[in-house]
């Protein structure tokens, strides 16, 4: 029976690479993947997902209205017989997902037999949860937390926004694209001396 899976982390941690080795891994046993992530990030090189370590692959775009179970089913009907089976359903930036698109996904599990792993962050930078961080949380089969570390040396769990002098910032939208210029994966203590709490 195939299973849903959130892998978690703060930013930093490999999320992205770990799911391009994934996505590796299927096809060289022969089997297709598809991939997806957030139409959200305007950077360069939208609408594929990048790693921090280099790697990179083209992937399918999803944005709220996106019904990605039924593009995913639409994918296996257009197989022909001597296409690669779909091996998995990869999911880079999950935290964007919606709770409706979390449920999608869970039914290609449950009811296609497709097993779905979903990577992304937990929290924002207030450290309050995404909400499709939240729904992977509670329903998902399998949770994963992958590691950063703090510059302390400490497990790194919190995603801490910073301004151009990487002061921290503690209000503003829940979502800002950015990467490293713009946030820093810092352990709880730290997130809450910057943040005053």
């Amino acid at each position: 029976m195939a299973k849903l899976y959130f892998y978690y982390a703060s930013m930093n941690a490999g999320k992205s690479a770990l799911l391009l080795q994934t996505a590796f891994n299927y096809r060289e046993r022969g089997m297709d993947v598809s991939l997806w992530t957030a139409a959200l990030d305007n950077r360069p090189a939208t609408g594929a997902i990048n790693s921090r370590i280099g790697l990179t692959s083209d992937a399918y775009r999803f944005d709220p209205e996106t019904d990605i179970a039924a593009r995913v089913m639409d994918q296996v009907r257009g197989r022909g017989p001597d296409d690669p089976q779909l091996g998995c359903v990869l999911v880079d930036e999950a935290q964007f997902l919606t709770a409706e698109q979390v449920w999608q996904l869970a039914r290609l599990s449950d009811r296609h037999d497709i097993p779905v792993i979903c990577y992304g962050l937990r929290t924002d930078f207030r450290g309050d949860l995404f909400p499709g961080s939240a729904v992977l949380l509670g329903i998902a089969d399998k949770l994963v937390e992958m590691k950063a570390v703090c510059h302390c040396g400490r497990k790194a769990t919190m995603n801490q926004r910073v301004d151009e002098d990487g002061r921290p910032v503690v209000a503003g939208a829940q979502t800002e694209i950015g990467g490293n210029e713009r946030y820093v994966a810092v352990c709880r203590q730290h997130f809450v001396v910057a943040d005053q709490r």
